[in-house]
């Protein structure tokens, strides 16, 4: 698998993760391929500074070295880089943006889920704006000030507009066009109808910093041709 390298300086690696490859190596199989195992095919000492989820697509930047990586660590924990993340989310939200800060924490029972608790769980602060509404599903900006796990994800269900495709936290169902488009006619080569998006519609799409060097890194990762595909089919049938 080649992956999609959108910068590199003698400091970072910044790549553009697709969705369904996890971000670090999987403790328990380590044949499943993995970012930073692909990574270190041709770059050895690569260091991992953040994550994403397996199935988020998006940005993700590593260390060259071990200075970079505890000064960039540092920064992630002082709440000096801004991650910008897109998402698709089930409904027209009332607000056209806002700020959400339900607390987080583990599940107790089901491994590797989230829920809100706002004795037990940490602090978490996400942003959201929305940028376009199409009635059944909206696009919406995220920027997160907090670093939890699954933490647009476990926000945006609570608040009742989960992302689409998402496994864990609603219905996973896959979409259509069919779904969006009135009156809508299989075509006489298929047998069936083939979803345009059916992974979670969550894609990591910017990233702000200054390096160790005082150099700006700002980059950007292109929308995945997936989402792109949904919003084009929600801008042309769905458009309010």
């Amino acid at each position: 698998m080649k992956l999609d390298l959108l910068y590199e300086d003698s400091h970072y690696i910044i790549v553009n993760k697709p969705s369904g490859l996890l971000s670090i190596p999987d403790r328990h199989n380590a044949a499943i391929p993995s970012v930073l195992g692909l990574l270190r095919l041709q770059f050895p000492s690569v260091f991992t500074i953040h994550r994403l989820d397996k199935d988020t697509s998006g940005i993700l930047c590593f260390a060259k070295d071990e200075d970079t990586h505890r000064y960039t660590s540092q920064l992630f924990e002082k709440r000096e880089v801004k991650k910008n993340y897109i998402g698709i989310v089930h409904g027209c939200m009332q607000e056209e943006s806002g700020v959400i800060e339900d607390a987080i924490m583990e599940h107790p029972v089901i491994k590797g889920k989230m829920i809100i608790h706002q004795k037990q769980g940490k602090p978490s602060i996400t942003k959201y704006e929305v940028l376009e509404s199409f009635g059944l599903y909206s696009f919406v900006k995220f920027d997160i000030l907090t670093g939890r796990t699954h933490q647009i994800r476990v926000h945006m269900q609570n608040y009742v507009h989960p992302i689409v495709c998402d496994v864990m936290y609603v219905k996973p169902d896959p979409v259509f066009i069919s779904q969006l488009k009135k009156k809508f006619k299989l075509s006489k080569d298929e047998e069936e109808e083939k979803p345009i998006l059916s992974r979670l519609a969550l894609h990591a799409f910017r990233l702000n910093f200054i390096g160790p060097d005082g150099k700006e890194i700002d980059i950007e990762a292109p929308l995945p041709k997936d989402m792109n595909a949904m919003l084009n089919q929600c801008r042309k049938w769905m458009k309010k």
